[in-house]
């Protein structure tokens, strides 16, 4: 069922590590994007990876993939919480499993997932991060929300907490399907349209659409790791021992010199009950603001009926 994986990462034209990790062992695929001070972001999404190496999938579905990720998420914050030097660490991860005529996923964080069928992409996780809170309230538009300051500020990662809350979901297969699993390292500095047309061009060449992406999210600025993974679906049997390919891209390609170099995009986990509670108070400001705007226009007619009154009486 599986005819092609492949696999690249780049550590993009900025950052000094690589904190991406990913997993291509069919039928398993995953990618996680860590984040921490130091190189403890590297340490969750390895931590990560390889609970899932480890432990390996052959069947069990949504199901499998959750006990996967909660194991994976006990690891991290496991190490987290006994190791000073890596305290605060965390990951994404996005998991896909091949069975049979479906693809069953299971996700946390902001990397993504798509599907890319009869020459049309679908984004197939939904975000856990501030800006897709933000654009499903309606406070920002899709325009705004790409150029948002706080983009990089994600609502739920592996390692932050005892448990972690999973999103799973199952996709029905079909024969020429290409599903990529991307960290935002890509997604942040090339377009969906530009994705599609890069892997378009390069259908029949996956090793050769995953490098180009690679060059196109550092050619947009390469500001953060950049890890893409893909497996493409055809009528079958399961090919466990099939045509996978890893490879990570030469250190010196498409790289920035420390002067040239911009900064680096930090990476920060707020839940979803901080960004709420904080919203509350930012109305109740408002609102605060509109009530002693509203005295002040009283005031200042009160102050004009009393002049005006004072001038008629003499």
């Amino acid at each position: 069922m599986i005819t092609r994986a492949a696999a690249v990462t780049d550590p993009g034209r900025t950052r000094r590590h690589n904190e991406d990790a990913y997993v291509i062992e069919p039928p398993l695929f995953a990618i996680a994007d860590g984040m921490g001070g130091a190189q403890a972001g590297e340490v969750a999404s390895r931590l990560a990876t390889a609970a899932l190496k480890e432990a390996g999938a052959n069947g069990g579905g949504e199901q499998r993939i959750s006990d996967l990720i909660q194991e994976a998420n006990r690891r991290v914050y496991d190490r987290s919480s006994s190791d000073p030097n890596t305290s605060g660490m965390g990951t994404t991860i996005t998991v896909a499993l091949v069975e049979d005529d479906y693809v069953a996923f299971g996700h946390v964080g902001d990397s993504r997932a798509y599907l890319i069928r009869n020459a049309q992409m679908e984004q197939l996780t939904e975000d856990h991060s501030l800006v897709n809170e933000l654009l499903k309230t309606g406070k920002l538009s899709r325009e705004e929300a790409e150029t948002h300051p706080q983009r990089s500020v994600i609502t739920r990662a592996l390692g932050t907490d005892p448990d972690v809350d999973v999103d799973t979901f199952r996709v029905q297969a079909e024969s020429g399907d290409l599903f990529l699993l991307c960290s935002d390292g890509l997604t942040d500095m090339v377009s969906e349209e530009s994705i599609l047309d890069v892997v378009e061009r390069n259908r029949d060449d996956i090793d050769g659409a995953l490098r180009a992406l690679v060059k196109a999210a550092n050619r947009g600025g390469g500001q953060d790791n950049i890890t893409v993974v893909a497996f493409e679906i055809a009528a079958g049997v399961l090919a466990s021992d099939g045509d996978t390919r890893e490879q990570a891209l030469p250190e010196d390609e498409d790289t920035l010199s420390e002067v040239d170099a911009v900064p680096a995009v930090d990476t920060a986990v707020v839940p979803v009950a901080e960004i709420q509670a904080a919203e509350k108070t930012i109305r109740r400001r408002h609102r605060r603001r509109r009530v002693l705007a509203w005295l002040a226009i009283l005031l200042f007619f009160a102050a004009v009926a009393v002049l005006l009154y004072l001038r008629f009486l003499r």
